[in-house]
């Protein structure tokens, strides 16, 4: 059966049973030819309601138990010899959803009304009457159906178990390969970052004791060193908490562009629309757009401007960075790490990102992310 079948099933299976059932049920009450009358309309309707009432053993299992009984009994009791075939069903539904007490007492209780309604319609002695009960609900039978039910419930928990099992194994991986991650990056990057830091504040804790200009690049070496100490130390509390800090987002990309400054870079920012709370991944995703592409005109593009504009819109939110660079675009650059992450946080928010050469000189990064909203 495939997947799309058993969803089909699993939603309209239980109606597309009980309008069998009922129908089966009509279908033999009128095979009797039982003589109209008050009391045979009313059998007619209880073969009807018994079979029905199997759409909702689902979601009450108990309920559809006990009306299948009693209305088993109502039509024996208005002259109809019908199996009870839907309370066998109810039985079944019953004991898989957990109820195995509840169903014995209630089978004790109807094979004790069953020759008692026999002989209430008046067409069959005693004896008559208990071997109608007999055949109208075999006691194999009514076995069966709980047998069936009980082993469809421990089969459905045993794969309850399985998946939660499963479930929890990934996630004890996932928390393992965190952690792994978090040494390594501690192992291969805090030192060093550490002793950049460190250099850098000597250098120039050193020229200002001797009265000299401190260069604007050690004070830009400075300021990185720190943030990138930051950067990393957030990335591994983050990998460590399974993602419980909070990270940096829109309302950080002011600092990133006064940071920009400090690197000889004529850097501006424009915010336009209403900024709305979104979701920490979209939230994160902006900012780490706008620090990469910012990080990228520093870096390699010789440029002397760089604009970053957020856009807000309802359903979006969009983000340009622009810069006046050497790139051209008959010379497209090959995308680097950098890029290509972007790309990835992009795509896995169902956005789109390009990042070119413009024309007539610069590159832009201009990215459009779908706004989930904050919960």
């Amino acid at each position: 059966m495939s997947a799309s079948t058993a969803r089909m099933w699993a939603r309209f299976g239980d109606g597309v049973i009980a309008v069998g059932v009922a129908a089966a049920l009509v279908v033999t009450g009128l095979s009797q030819r039982v003589p109209v009358s008050g009391q045979a309309v009313v059998g007619y309707a209880l073969l009807a309601l018994g079979g029905l009432a199997l759409a909702a053993r689902g979601r009450a299992p108990v309920a559809v138990l006990v009306v299948t009984g009693v209305c088993a009994a109502g039509y024996q009791a208005a002259g109809f010899d019908v199996a009870a075939v839907a309370y066998l069903f109810a039985v079944y539904g019953a004991v898989r959803a957990g109820h195995r007490t509840v169903a014995v007492v209630a089978s004790v209780v109807v094979l004790a009304l069953l020759p008692l309604a026999a002989l209430a319609s008046g067409s069959h002695d005693t004896g008559e009457a208990f071997a109608q009960a007999r055949g109208a609900l075999e006691i194999a039978w009514l076995v069966a159906a709980g047998a069936a039910g009980e082993a469809l419930r421990q089969a459905e928990q045993r794969a309850e178990e399985a998946e939660r099992t499963r479930e929890e194994t990934a996630r004890r991986r996932a928390d393992e390969e965190r952690l792994r991650i978090a040494r390594e990056l501690h192992d291969s990057l805090t030192h060093q970052i550490s002793v950049i830091k460190v250099q850098a504040e000597v250098a120039v804790h050193v020229a200002r004791k001797r009265g000299e200009d401190v260069p604007a690049s050690l004070l830009a070496i400075q300021e990185a060193g720190r943030e990138a100490s930051r950067e990393l130390r957030a990335t591994l509390e983050a990998l460590r908490d399974d993602d419980t800090t909070p990270p940096r987002g829109l309302d950080d990309v002011p600092e990133l562009v006064r940071r920009a400054r400090t690197f000889g870079l004529d850097a501006t920012l424009t915010v336009e629309g209403t900024h709305r709370d979104v979701s920490a991944a979209v939230d994160r995703t902006v900012y780490r757009i706008v620090q990469e592409s910012l990080t990228n005109v520093a870096r390699h593009a010789g440029a002397t401007t760089a604009s970053v504009r957020i856009d807000c819109r309802p359903d979006t939110l969009e983000i340009a960075v622009v810069d006046d660079g050497r790139a051209t675009t008959g010379a497209a650059p090959t995308p680097g790490l950098g890029l290509v992450g972007m790309r990835e946080r992009v795509t896995a928010l169902g956005g789109r990102l390009r990042a070119a050469p413009r024309d007539g000189g610069g590159f832009a990064v201009r990215a459009e992310l779908p706004v989930d909203r904050a919960s």
